[in-house]
């Protein structure tokens, strides 16, 4: 069965859609944002995303850098597949292009499952064959614009110095956001059942690594928490608007967050 992860929003139907050439249950995440109604300035509410975007003019983002440590399922895998991917990326909050790397923690036939995976949308997501995740391992990963529409993503596993590292062109890419986001991704049928993570935890002050959960949008590179208005906050609901997954506040240095799975869905 082929996966496909949107951001998608009751505002704007710009749901883009990723369908993944893994030919297993996989699925990989999805390059658009599905944005409910804003909460309140600097917040809004996504049938798939939670965490935090940062955005900018079009043009503006050249770099993301993420850390993460990756969640654990909690307690037994239930019968029907579930899912939960985490990434740092640039564009995707209000654009039809993506350029993430990022980690998955499922449930798939009864057993949780971890990988690590890229994709330039709209070109088709791969699994990373050279990276073997385990819950509990930190990763760094970053997404860079090289220019004229090429891009670099890169994914470490820290704890067991495995990484990679890939370039390709990305059409008519936006460049206009920068993404720290858990995922519940989607089948053709729709926005699939959030795995069970219990807590992610996003930068510094969980992972120990230095300059990540950082953007760089014109000539400032900083941590995301440092860009004002620019800076929004996602919460993960239901269709009903119950939610799925929540984020916390950015830390005290603006570097960390962590985000707690409240409900599978849909």
């Amino acid at each position: 069965m082929s996966m496909r992860h949107f951001f998608t929003t009751t505002l704007a139907a710009f749901a883009i859609v990723f369908l993944s050439t893994i030919s297993f249950a996989a699925a990989l995440p999805t390059p658009s944002i599905i944005v409910a109604p804003r909460i309140h300035d600097g917040s809004v509410s996504s049938t798939n995303w939670s965490g935090f975007a940062v955005t900018g003019s079009a043009g503006s983002v050249s770099d993301a850098k993420g850390s993460w440590v990756v969640p654990t399922i909690q307690g037994n895998c239930p019968s029907t597949n579930q899912y939960s991917s985490f990434w740092v990326g640039i564009d995707g909050y209000s654009s039809g292009t993506v350029e993430q790397t990022g980690t998955d923690s499922d449930c798939q036939n009864g057993v949780p499952t971890y990988y690590a995976w890229y994709e330039f949308f709209p070109h088709p997501s791969f699994l990373i064959n050279g990276i073997s995740v385990h819950p509990g391992d930190v990763i760094s990963a970053e997404a860079h614009a090289l220019g004229n529409g090429k891009f670099t993503v890169s994914i470490s596993d820290i704890t067991t110095g495995q990484s990679f590292s890939t370039s390709s062109t990305v059409h008519r890419a936006r460049q206009s956001s920068a993404e720290w986001i858990a995922e519940a991704p989607s089948s053709s049928g729709g926005i699939l059942p959030l795995a069970n993570f219990g807590t992610v935890k996003f930068g510094l002050d969980s992972t120990g690594v230095g300059s990540t959960c950082y953007a760089t949008i014109g000539v400032t590179t900083a941590a995301y928490g440092t860009f004002g208005s620019n800076v929004q906050k996602i919460t993960m609901v239901t269709s009903g608007g119950a939610t799925k997954a929540s984020p916390s506040n950015p830390s005290s240095d603006n570097t960390s967050f962590s985000v707690t799975w409240v409900s599978s869905g849909p």
